[in-house]
């Protein structure tokens, strides 16, 4: 008797899984499709809609910085410190390299617009780590899993401070004078107070957000949607972005894959120099080579308060978001096979 087929899977299932292999997923679609709306449709999220977007979004970043400091505890942090030649690289990678390549390249964006677009990018090399994507790719790669935890962690706590130093150095914020007591005013209770809150309460509820992790990955998701949406609304209706033409764009794209990979190929190359781990090695270069969207979006609303302007302050990050997961996807699972390969691999 012949045995019974199974059926095929849905064609969404199998779209949904073709692009799990290429290392998307449907927030990097939604993405786009905000991106996309707000094209067609500024006046839904810009100034003259009837929504309260900012409190929304206000709330929305308070409720995410609460969360991720739920998910912190001075267990973890403490078994994270020991290694601290990988720490200093991390760190320095993440807010000395970035930002040095970014000044050598200064020289090239002298252009009509070049100079707003520069600062787009310094302000994205100057953004701390991810935390969750960074966590997961190391873990994919077979990595040191404390230290990826403590790197990013303490890569997200030191960039409420260091971001906003390093734009205000180089970079027109608009926030001089009374302006900056507002600034730090307004990151002590929408960030550093919300994570502090989270950190202490971390030994009541943190088996509450273990529960409920990917309903708040979802939640932090959201809120990035409708900072993004809302930036991007606000510069669509100005004309933010008329002077720059598709292939500008797609330039751009190309530029962050190249950051991306020099980036990766000198930390790599100076954890070999330093004789880490593979273990190690892969730590610092997943930790080092991200830059946060959810800090990068917090930041450039309170940075530059001209908010027309924030969609293109958010454009390259948008790009680097997009592709380092893809690129450092690709590269973990590489790394992974390896790992599993040998398992004890030397330095």
């Amino acid at each position: 008797m012949a045995q019974p087929v199974a059926p095929a899977p849905p064609a969404s299932n199998r779209f949904f899984a073709l692009l799990a292999r290429a290392g998307l997923d449907w927030f990097l679609l939604a993405l786009i499709g905000v991106v996309v709306l707000a094209y067609f449709q500024p006046g839904l999220g810009s100034k003259a809609s009837p929504v309260p977007w900012k409190v929304i979004t206000t709330v929305g970043v308070a409720l995410v910085f609460f969360f991720y400091g739920l998910k912190l505890s001075f267990e973890k942090l403490r078994a994270g410190m020991r290694n601290w030649r990988l720490h200093l690289l991390v760190q320095l990678a993440t807010f000395a390299l970035f930002p040095l390549l970014a000044l050598v390249v200064r020289p090239f964006f002298n252009s009509a617009g070049g100079d707003a677009l520069w600062q787009s990018i310094f302000f994205l090399c100057a953004l701390p780590s991810t935390v969750s994507t960074s966590v997961v790719m190391v873990s994919i790669a077979g990595g040191n899993l404390p230290a990826a935890i403590f790197n990013a962690s303490i890569s997200s706590l030191i960039g409420i401070l260091l971001t906003p130093l390093l734009t205000s150095l180089f970079l027109h914020t608009g926030t001089g004078g009374s302006q900056l007591w507002g600034l730090a005013v307004q990151l002590l209770w929408q960030v550093v107070l919300p994570v502090g809150a989270g950190v202490l309460l971390n030994a009541r509820f943190n088996a509450f957000a273990e529960r409920h992790k990917s309903g708040l990955r979802i939640f932090d998701q959201i809120t990035i949607l409708l900072i993004v949406f809302t930036a991007f609304c606000e510069s669509f209706a100005e004309g933010i972005f008329s002077r720059y033409q598709p292939a500008d764009i797609a330039k751009l794209g190309a530029g962050m894959v190249g950051l991306y990979l020099v980036v990766f190929a000198i930390i790599w190359g100076v954890s070999r120099a330093l004789r880490f781990s593979r273990a190690d090695q892969i730590v610092a270069v997943f930790c080092g080579s991200k830059k946060s969207l959810v800090h990068g979006s917090v930041m450039a609303s309170l940075l530059f308060p001209a908010s027309a302007a924030t969609g293109l302050i958010l454009l390259p990050l948008m790009l680097y978001h997009a592709l380092q997961i893809v690129l450092a996807s690709s590269m973990a699972q590489y790394l992974g096979r390896q790992t599993a390969a040998q398992p004890v691999a030397a330095a």
